[in-house]
């Protein structure tokens, strides 16, 4: 019976409430040792009536055992894994260990962790329990916190218990569990131990109401001293004494079993161990010792309540007898316990098993753990992987050694999504690397691409540019490109150039050129997208894709980095998705694909900051604020302008600060505020390294022209384009030449300029704009007739695009123009949320279910969850339909997928 904890049990049962209709979530209960978090859980389990339930309860014994605590969990729906989009089967199998694994992917697995537990959750919901989260090991941590921050279209409860201040993270309901309310303590205290009232309220005031303290000292006190008839004694028995003085009533072998039983919690390795180690010594004189003894010492420890058998585990009742009972041990004593495990066991186990009994420096240990956390890699365990290599480190006597392997500790934790712990590890790795240069260029390229990420963008630059290697160059030149450093990206193209061809060579080298005014380098870089079939990485994707940015091809630049994104989401590459999703998602945008572009840049957004890459959630911050600028969404516009700002400016990541304040200038150009927009885009053209970006001055030269010209500024007008036509030069793509002589319509008031660019779009909101534009100087020229068909298919894409500020402004000239109108009905697919849109988009492209889930990392169930939706919005029933009428849409003026 639980007492005084019904406003714990109400948060508890609205949110399994909740999941049991379809709207998982995920709480925290977090509170002291021995305050009722699993008395609460264990309450919490039983309230969701047919809800099935799974449970993990985390032990410090097998904290360092990667995907323990998963395992625990998962173990009972195993049989459901073949329902899961393979690539996430592949990678819970190769967890749990009933696979091999080859290159893990923690995307993937946390996925895959989700499918599984939604098809656990079929038909009447799941509630899944993790006590002692604070001791679950880190690999298993990771994944189930994962599945907790995507359950909101699940009918899924996660219940975690977590003691002190150990974060969940992305878990943002928490309950705290404290002491019993006074009435409630003596209530229990009067109930079970007949404890008089005023004797109950001492004990609640020394205790602080702690339930289990309570209920220990109540069973040890005398009946006078219950009735209040002698005084409670002083000190009252607790912390180690809580529980210190029955492990030292117990006999020597039951001690000895209670600490194996500490260290490794499988009840055939506690029954060998101890019979091997009782024969070891003479555990009681006159006793004999050896096979039978751990079986006598285990009947002795149940029957004294400290522990119990729970399937083939030994669990004391309460985590604070496992910390007695340590305490009662002598370290050596620990330490033959762990060696003799050692001796037991293999795998993982043994190589902890053998570090806990290390006392020095120990290749031979260390070598097991360097063994323990590539199988940790293999399987997706990254930050289980970087503590194993970790104390690998510690245990290597050499110090090339040592530092080589904290260095591949930094890169586990780095992957693991841990860049605190990474540059720290980084850090101790330089110190010890010594003079061995090429392992120093090794440490310093990772610093470098954790500054970023995550710290410096310039810091980056200095770091990796020390490096003569075309792998370090090409780092660099990215790294100056984020910073906007024209100077150094020119310099490091031309260290580049010494290297012999090849794309990345090409394309390094040709950026450098090109931006120095050097005829060679645009000809290196048509050389480098020629090989663009050859590709297969990511990584490639994105040097394509700045190639033919720099060739002032918007267009080409935007396919090769949503080319990026398709690779990534297939190929593994376990910690750089978040990143690449920065051009994946920008590319959508340039693309005039707006719904999509805000699809992926809040999934790029939501994983990043899980990553803990600071400078990629400023990239989709900007990204999302230009897009609220489109739709004219004033105050999330500047919300997330300035909250990329404030990442993006001290970090001199000058790129995505240049897009933060293009989103401000591209907000006051929507809502007609001319000179306003004019002074901000002068401004981004005029702002340095670190604060603003080329590239950005040069895709924005558009609206800049624009502004200009409203602002009544014609000298600046040209300005911008003679600007935007030496970037242009060597431009070819269809688009980029419509935007070329949309500008020239603006500055040079040229009828013929926008027509050309009128029959150049191939970006639909683009076409748009100029058809807008040419509408507005048709109508002032007084030729009505011909301004009103430019005019109503503006406003039509921009009504069924969303973007409201251009909708009013073209629906304002029309009517001006002699026409009233009536809205446009609003496409077919407009009223999908963007992730709708995706789901639908990837129908049309004939996938299935589980390769959209894997696509998007959802479960199979989740996407089910979306059609059901989708189906009834459109007023259709079948997958069919859905693709016909995405196909229908796209084709040719796909204006619906703009916003």
């Amino acid at each position: 019976m639980l007492y005084g904890r019904s406003a714990e049990i109400s948060a508890l049962d609205e949110v399994i409430a909740r999941a049991r209709d379809g709207f998982g979530g995920a709480v925290v209960l977090r509170g002291e040792a021995g305050v009722g978090k699993t008395a609460l859980l264990d309450a919490a389990a039983v309230r969701g009536g047919a809800m099935r339930v799974l449970r993990t309860t985390g032990a410090e014994a097998e904290s360092d055992l990667a995907f323990a605590a998963l395992h625990q969990v998962l173990w009972p729906v195993t049989g459901s894994l073949d329902a899961l989009p393979e690539p996430q089967s592949d990678a819970v199998r190769a967890a749990l260990g009933l696979a091999a694994g080859a290159a893990g992917d923690r995307y993937l697995l946390g996925a895959g962790v989700l499918s599984l537990l939604a098809e656990a959750a079929a038909p009447d919901g799941l509630v899944c329990v993790v006590d002692d989260f604070q001791w679950v090991d880190r690999a298993s941590a990771d994944a189930l916190l994962f599945a907790a921050r995507r359950l909101e279209t699940e009918r899924i409860a996660m219940l975690f218990a977590v003691r002190g201040d150990a974060p969940v993270k992305g878990v943002p309901l928490t309950v705290e569990v404290r002491g019993l309310p006074e009435a409630a303590a003596a209530e229990m205290l009067e109930s079970r131990c007949g404890v008089r009232p005023a004797v109950a309220r001492e004990l609640v005031t020394l205790t602080r109401a702690n339930p289990l303290a309570l209920g220990e000292i109540a069973a040890r006190l005398t009946p006078a001293q219950l009735t209040g008839r002698e005084p409670l004694p002083d000190p009252l028995p607790g912390g180690a004494r809580l529980f210190g003085d029955r492990v030292a009533a117990l006999s020597a072998s039951a001690r000895l079993l209670a600490l194996v039983a500490a260290v490794e919690a499988d009840l055939d390795l506690v029954l060998r161990a101890t019979d091997r180690l009782s024969a070891e010594r003479a555990v009681r004189p006159g006793e004999g010792a050896g096979a039978g003894t751990g079986r006598i010492a285990l009947a002795e420890l149940e029957e004294s309540g400290l522990a119990e058998l729970a399937g083939p585990r030994v669990r004391f009742r309460h985590p604070l007898i496992r910390s007695a009972v340590y305490e009662a041990a002598a370290p050596a004593g620990i330490r033959r316990v762990r060696a003799v495990l050692a001796e037991l066991t293999e795998g993982d186990r043994r190589a902890w098993h053998l570090a806990g009994a290390a006392m020095g420096q120990d290749e031979r240990v260390a070598a097991e753990l360097v063994a323990a956390a590539e199988r940790a890699r293999r399987r997706g365990g990254y930050g289980t992987a970087a503590t194993a290599l970790a104390r690998a480190a510690e245990l290597t006597p050499g110090p090339h050694a040592r530092a080589a392997r904290l260095k591949d500790a930094a890169v586990a934790a780095w992957l693991g999504g841990r860049p605190g712990q990474a540059e720290s590890l980084l850090a101790e790795a330089r110190d010890h690397a010594g003079a061995d240069a090429g392992l120093a260029m090794e440490i310093a390229r990772l610093r470098g691409r954790f500054e970023l990420n995550s710290g410096n963008a310039a810091e980056a630059v200095r770091i990796l540019a020390a490096g003569d290697s075309l792998d370090m160059l090409a780092d660099a030149a990215e790294a100056a490109s984020y910073v906007g450093d024209t100077a150094a990206v020119v310099e490091l193209g031309r260290r580049a150039a010494a290297h012999p061809e090849g794309f990345l060579r090409d394309t390094v080298a040709g950026i450098g050129l090109a931006l120095d005014g050097d005829a060679a380098g645009p000809g290196l870089l048509r050389r480098a997208l020629s090989r663009v079939g050859e590709l297969e990485e990511a990584a490639e994707y994105l040097w394509a894709a700045a190639a033919a940015s720099h060739l002032g091809e918007s267009d080409l630049a935007a396919e090769m980095a949503d080319r990026a994104g398709r690779v990534a989401r297939v190929s593994g590459m376990t910690g750089q998705l978040p990143v690449v999703l920065e051009f994946a998602a920008t590319a959508e945008r340039i693309a005039g694909r707006l719904a999509s572009s805000r699809a992926v840049s809040e999934e790029g957004l939501e994983l990043a900051r899980e990553a803990g890459y600071a400078n990629t959630v400023a990239a989709h911050l900007a990204n999302l604020a230009v897009l609220a600028a489109l739709r004219g969404e004033e105050e999330a516009c500047e919300r997330q302008a300035r909250e990329a700002l404030a990442i993006a400016v001290p970090h001199r990541v000058g790129l995505r600060a240049g897009v933060a304040a293009y989103a401000l200038a591209l907000l006051d150009l929507c809502l007609g505020r001319y000179a306003a927009a004019h002074d901000r885009f002068t401004a981004i053209a005029a702002a340095g390294p670190g604060l603003g970006h080329p590239t950005v001055v040069w895709r924005t030269a558009p609206d800049r022209v624009e502004a200009a010209v409203g602002a009544g500024d014609e000298v600046g007008a040209r300005a911008a384009l003679e600007a935007y036509e030496r970037w242009s030069a060597h431009a070819a793509t269809p688009e980029s030449r419509a935007l070329l002589a949309r500008c020239r319509g603006l500055a040079e008031s040229s009828e013929d300029a926008f027509g050309e660019a009128l029959r150049l779009h191939t970006n639909p909101f683009e076409a748009a704009r100029t058809a807008l534009l040419l509408g507005e100087r048709l109508r002032r020229a007084k030729r009505p007739g011909e301004a009103r068909a430019h005019l109503r298919t503006a406003w039509e894409t921009f009504e069924r695009a969303g973007a409201r500020p251009w909708a009013r402004r073209a629906r304002g000239e029309l009517r001006a123009a002699g026409e009233s109108g009536q809205t446009p009905p609003p496409a077919v697919l407009d009223a999908l949320t963007p992730q709708e849109l995706r789901i639908a988009g990837l129908v049309a492209d004939g996938l299935s279910s589980k390769r959209i889930a894997a696509r998007l990392f959802l479960s199979p169930r989740t996407v089910e969850y979306h059609l059901y939706k989708i189906y009834p919005k459109l007023g259709i029933g079948s997958r069919a339909e859905l693709a016909r009428l995405v196909v229908l849409q796209k084709a040719p003026a796909a204006e619906a997928d703009m916003l």
